[in-house]
């Protein structure tokens, strides 16, 4: 079984559809890719293949919804630059027979911007705002494969123009009969938009293939996380422009050769985000993630610091799961991102 799951892993990962150009800036609602979770933001931004009780975790993956969810609400909000601020509730029921169920809304606030004619006097203020609805279902095929489905309806609401649309999320996970190993598959945001903000200009949502694979220690209280990323495309680092074309047609064969092989390793790398967390105690776990992508992209050559690196913490209690996150994203700043989770069934 372990076999045929790593096969397909590298299938995927080497079996892109060509493409020649940055992943950000041609698709709509991009916020649905935003990471609301303290968990995941603290192990690089993405992670679909953790299987334990931590319904933030169906956001990414929804198989990753189990019967252990039943009455949890989870939480989440996060302090971005400037003036925006995105969060994520969710809630969960269990059913036996039938499968799990979660209900959950996903949202932005870009905050409020000055108004102001082609003359530049101000005319007044106005505000923008997206929305996602998360109706997630989720049930196990046998012990060890579950798969699940997440059906987001979309509101965007930026100054005078409005736009409506309907996304899917699909997941398959695979846990091992002791736990310890996991791995995901999800095709993301499979979709289009029912309404356009201009008539008749249609465009395309971040649709994206993601893999990604767990392994707990057995001995040692550790777990190490992997997601390969946008396995939808091959190529997935700036697009060059005309004159650092011209440029390397003047370099010597040799060291085109040696540039081929540099820049097929950054693109690789680009695809993989990488995970570790410590659990010291059980009820306390500290986190680290790596994002090589967001690194390369938002990084000061001069003074590179800590800028795709992310690190958390979270308390698992009887009755509620705490977390926090940093992500570095660029010198300027980094993103806060705060959950709580709530067992309800505890209460009872």
């Amino acid at each position: 079984m372990l076999r045929t799951i790593y096969l397909i892993s590298l299938i995927l990962i080497f079996c892109f559809k060509p493409a020649h150009c940055q992943v950000g800036g041609r698709y709509t609602y991009d916020f649905l890719n935003l990471t609301n979770s303290a968990r995941v933001a603290s192990l690089g931004g993405k992670v679909i293949s953790i299987s334990d009780a931590d319904l933030n975790l169906s956001f990414h993956n929804p198989s990753l919804l189990t019967p252990e969810m039943d009455q949890m609400m989870v939480f989440n909000y996060v302090n971005y630059f400037s003036d925006i601020q995105y969060g994520y509730f969710s809630y969960s029921r269990n059913y036996s027979q039938i499968g799990s169920f979660a209900a959950g809304i996903h949202y932005i606030n870009y905050g409020n911007f000055i108004a102001a004619d082609e003359t530049g006097a101000i005319t007044g203020s106005f505000s923008a705002a997206e929305y996602s609805l998360n109706l997630i279902y989720s049930r196990s095929i046998d012990s060890l494969f579950r798969v699940g489905v997440n059906l987001k309806p979309i509101l965007s609401s930026l100054e005078s123009y409005t736009s409506f649309g309907l996304a899917l999320d699909l997941g398959i996970n695979y846990t091992s009969r002791e736990g310890n190993f996991s791995t995901g598959l999800v095709l993301r945001n499979i979709g289009f938009q029912l309404k356009a903000y201009n008539q008749g200009k249609h465009e395309p949502l971040p649709f994206e293939i993601l893999f990604g694979a767990s392994q707990k220690l057995k001995h040692a209280p550790f777990r190490f996380i992997f997601t390969a990323q946008h396995l939808e495309r091959y190529k997935i680092s700036p697009q060059e422009t005309e004159e650092t074309a011209d440029n390397q047609n003047a370099i010597y064969d040799s060291e085109q050769a040696k540039n081929g092989i540099e820049e097929f390793g950054d693109n690789m790398m680009r695809h993989f985000l990488l995970g570790l967390e410590f659990n010291p105690i059980d009820v306390f776990t500290i986190r680290f993630g790596y994002n090589y992508q967001r690194r390369q992209e938002l990084q000061i050559p001069t003074k590179v610091s800590t800028v795709g690196f992310s690190w958390g913490f979270g308390l698992n209690l009887q009755k509620f799961q705490l977390s926090y996150a940093r992500a570095t994203y660029h010198l300027s700043g980094a993103s806060n991102h705060f959950s709580l989770a709530i067992k309800l069934k505890e209460f009872n």
